[in-house]
């Protein structure tokens, strides 16, 4: 047998995701097609089989990957597949290996935005993708993907806040490789941490998702993929500047030590140095502060043995000043001289994941995960004071393998998570939370494919919680292919999790609402858990519109709460009460997808959204407040054909919301009440690339070019520490216009 060089396991839960895929015929010498041959990408877990045509399709190509074939106990593997065209055609003969195949050649033509072809309900955003808007962190990535709501949270922060399926973040299992990242005390912020030139690709799926990566993901799973050392480029640097005083820095410097050892040093930097307050309400649009991040990525891979691993250090210490214009964090802190804010977080992560790859059974293989962090963040809002501080540990163990055949694939291990929390709240009674939450569980998961127009992913994980208990999370993801071109996926799914009241609503800290907690003995703040089931079903069309590519997508999901921790703002304009969910509590999301290639280069995209979201309060049944109904999208998308590596990049954004339900406020004073719904309105974003070369581009860009603003976004603002003060309503943008330029060089 010839040296078998084979896949490895990036462990990554179940794929690591990259930028496109590669479509592609496997046949013998006689041109006859080899079905069942298994189609992979060497260093990754990512794996088709031909089916009766010899056809494959396989997802997450990168710049220098890797294609191999397992047939007959054989692995061929060819050599690194270059940027030039997509459908190719593989030709064995009888005495195929690794030396006598011919250079495989790939163009990325794909999507930036792309659909999966496995059961999940996930769309890919890949590094193409987030160079389409400013995308300055993780927050801020989401402005060009229809399946993600994107606003602020509040009038004083900054700070962006992402809904999906009309839940909010707390809701939604967010992982960097597929490792739970933003959870607990970085709830708020967190997104904001994750510099977005260090991005690879996201992956956002709807629906419950699988049960390796836990048990608390209700509506959905964003995961992010960093840059791996081995693919990363000697240097990179990204500098950017916006009107509203705002500069970052990027720089990526990588290092290939020998053929198994590459690291990349990440260093981001950012600032925002001059007041503004373009709305005059005598507070600030956006707050003052710097951001300093590193990151230091390692990676191991040896092909032969079949090992890879990964070890990553980072850094972060963020720093942020609001409040009102002539406030003085020296003189002002906490007085009533003048309202002000200030959010100080330090972070430390550290990760590191090990995987193996059977050389004899390249789809076996095995992977151990294992994260700490350490995060702190002292703030106060006004005369409220919060503090926390969580060390967190989590490792998870997997093993895959197959039932008989690669029809037939599974995965099963087993977790382990700890949470200390110090937390501190001074509203304005002193009081301490603290707490320790640990849990161990394990899951089995059993993935079939027929290899023609069905597959499955069904999962159970069982967990036990020190404050939950023991508790069955069952999931189950299907896709069906009745034709070709429509494509039926369905999912079912159960979550379960801990809602940390203070840590996920930090928003209200900024107004002068008195918080009450009406537990009944419940073991987290006196409440129970959350508890919600996920159902889903979408439909995807592909058809040809005047001879081109456009295709359609019709998702329908709904999350139904057996318990849920209300926060009720509508009790009272002075108050925000959280209690137990006593009824019913749901939330119903409808999209609508169209894409369109009229001509080369050209791509429309546009979305129509629809919720239901409603909740049993206090007070009575209610539609949730500060979510619009209808929403519609639209992304234009222009490239100019490349002449000696020179090329345009246009897009175009366009974002309408319908009118949203504002919360009662009938308690403040006359000046101070709001109408019972908001004005519906609408947003552009957009931006143009000059690409020099492949080492050097240029940007410019605007959002909320068409100025509109929220007519006022801070109640009680002539009395910051009276009773009508609130600046969390915000359902629109705060200030006008932005616009913003920078540049990306690169060294290859």
């Amino acid at each position: 047998m010839k040296k078998i060089f084979t896949s490895v396991f990036i462990l990554s839960a179940a794929i690591t995701y990259a930028q496109t895929s590669l479509k592609g015929k496997i046949t013998d010498q006689n041109n006859q097609p080899v079905i069942g041959a298994e189609v992979f990408w060497q260093s990754t877990d990512v794996s088709v089989l031909t089916d009766e045509n010899g056809n494959f399709e396989l997802e997450d190509y990168q710049p220098t990957s890797t294609l191999g074939v397992y047939y007959e106990n054989q692995t061929t593997t060819f050599k690194e597949l270059k940027n030039e065209f997509q459908n190719i055609t593989i030709q064995l003969d009888d005495n195929y290996s690794d030396t006598n195949l011919k250079e495989v050649v790939v163009r990325d033509t794909s999507s930036s935005l792309k659909k999966s072809k496995f059961a999940t309900n996930m769309t890919t955003m890949s590094g193409k993708e987030l160079l389409k808007a400013a995308c300055c962190n993780l927050a801020e990535s989401f402005e060009t993907n229809p399946s993600i709501d994107v606003n602020f949270s509040d009038a004083v922060t900054g700070n962006k806040q992402i809904k999906m399926l009309g839940l909010t973040s707390p809701y939604i299992l967010i992982a960097e490789e597929n490792i739970p990242n933003v959870r607990g005390a970085s709830q708020a912020y967190g997104l904001s941490f994750t510099p977005g030139t260090w991005v690879e690709s996201i992956q956002v799926t709807k629906g419950a998702g699988t049960v390796v990566n836990g048990f608390e993901s209700i509506s959905g799973q964003i995961n992010t993929e960093l840059i791996k050392p081995y693919n990363d480029v000697p240097l990179f640097v990204n500098v950017y500047g916006s009107t509203d005083a705002r500069f970052e820095g990027n720089v990526h410097l990588n290092k290939k030590l020998n053929d198994k050892w590459s690291s990349t040093l990440f260093l981001h930097g950012n600032t925002r140095v001059a007041k503004n307050d373009m709305n005059h309400d005598g507070f600030l649009d956006n707050p003052l502060g710097h951001q300093i991040n590193i990151m230091n990525r390692w990676q191991y891979q040896n092909l032969e043995k079949g090992w890879v691993g990964f070890l990553s250090a980072r850094y972060l210490t963020d720093q942020k000043q609001s409040g009102q214009l002539d406030f003085d964090k020296h003189r002002d802190k906490l007085t009533t001289n003048y309202w002000g804010s200030e959010i100080n977080t330090n972070r430390v992560d550290l990760s590191s994941k090990i995987g193996y790859v059977f050389p004899e059974m390249p789809f076996q293989s095995m992977g151990l995960q294992t994260a700490f962090s350490y995060h702190k963040q002292d703030s106060y809002f006004g005369l409220n004071q919060y503090n926390i501080e969580q060390q967190s540990f989590y490792s998870n163990y997997i093993f895959s393998s197959i039932i008989n055949n690669t029809k037939n694939k599974f995965s099963t291990g087993a977790s382990f998570t700890y949470d200390r929390f110090k937390e501190f709240v001074a509203l304005p009674t002193d009081t301490n939370y603290d707490r320790i939450d640990n849990s161990v569980g394990t899951f089995f998961e059993y993935t079939y494919d027929n290899l023609k127009n069905f597959n499955m992913i069904a999962g159970l994980r069982a967990d036990y919680h020190n404050r939950m208990g023991f508790f069955l999370t069952p999931r189950l993801h299907t896709r069906y292919t009745p034709v070709k071109g429509t494509t039926i996926k369905a999912s079912i799914g159960r979550g379960k999790r801990i809602n940390n009241i203070f840590a996920e609503n930090q928003n209200l800290f900024a107004s002068s609402r008195q918080f009450h907690i009406l537990g009944d003995g419940g073991k987290a703040y006196g409440l129970d858990p959350e508890i919600a089931w996920n159902y889903g079903i979408s439909v995807t069309q592909e058809f040809k519109l005047f001879g081109k590519n456009a295709d359609v997508t019709a998702d329908f999901y709904r999350t139904s709460f057996q318990n849920q921790i209300v926060t009720d703002i509508d009790y009272s304009a002075h108050q925000v009460r959280f209690y137990n969910l006593e009824g019913n509590s749901y939330a119903n999301s409808l999209q609508l997808d169209f894409n369109y290639n009229p001509f080369k280069n050209f791509k429309i995209r546009t979305s129509y959204k629809y919720y239901d979201l409603s909740t049993d309060y206090e007070t009575g049944k209610m539609q949730r407040p500060l979510q619009a109904k209808h929403r519609f999208f639209t992304n234009l998308e222009y490239e100019t054909n490349q002449r000696n590596g020179k090329n345009w990049r246009f897009d175009f954004t366009y974002n309408w919301l319908g009118k949203q339900r504002l919360p009662n406020a009938l308690d403040n004073a006359p000046e101070n009440r709001l109408p019972e719904y908001s004005n519906p309105f609408g947003t552009i974003n957009a931006q143009i690339t000059r690409v020099f070369s492949k080492r050097f581009e240029v940007y410019i860009g605007g959002e909320n070019i068409s100025n509109y603003r929220q007519h006022r976004v801070i109640l009680g603002e002539d009395n910051p520490f009276g009773s009508n003060f609130d600046s969390s309503i915000v359902y629109a943008p705060i200030f006008g216009q932005m616009y913003y330029a920078g540049l990306r060089f690169s060294l290859k």
